[in-house]
């Protein structure tokens, strides 16, 4: 294989967006994205790791995680984020970049990995490889929207 899977650090950190734009359609632009990352979610524990092909600039895949604790669960994984550029779909980069975070999560004594995923025809395919990885779905997850994201 040619590529290679890297974690994602400042100044590089719009390496991710082509491939985050596309799963979060909602981020305004590239320095919108690089703020809210790297000046507000890298202080809450986010990271951010991609797949990349030997020379391009910008990653085919990305996963953003962070570890976290909870009663129920213990210390945890948590991706947040895990896409893919349309193109480069349907090649094992998202389950590359999954088996990469169960080993994170091994080394970093994590007692499970997590991951809420959207419901609708157009994430079977995610949720085919989530299953296919060894993910049971475990709850049900509900919201109340009391404003926008941001």
């Amino acid at each position: 294989m040619t590529s290679q899977i890297r974690e994602i650090l400042p100044p590089a950190t719009a390496s991710a967006f082509p491939a985050l734009s596309q799963l979060r359609p909602t981020l305004v632009g590239t320095a919108d994205f690089v703020r809210i990352v790297d000046e507000v979610q890298r202080l809450e524990g986010y990271r951010l790791v991609g797949v990349f092909e030997r020379g391009q600039p910008s990653a085919l895949a990305v996963a953003g995680f962070r570890v976290r604790h909870s009663l129920s669960a213990g210390r945890f994984l948590y991706v947040d984020d895990l896409s893919t550029i349309a193109s480069a779909r349907r090649q094992g980069y998202a389950r590359r970049l999954l088996d990469w975070l169960l080993d994170e999560a091994r080394q970093l004594e994590c007692a499970q990995v997590h991951l809420d995923s959207g419901v609708g025809l157009d994430r079977a395919d995610a949720h085919r490889l989530y299953l296919n990885t060894g993910m049971t779905i475990t709850a049900h997850h509900f919201a109340v929207p009391l404003r926008p994201a941001t």
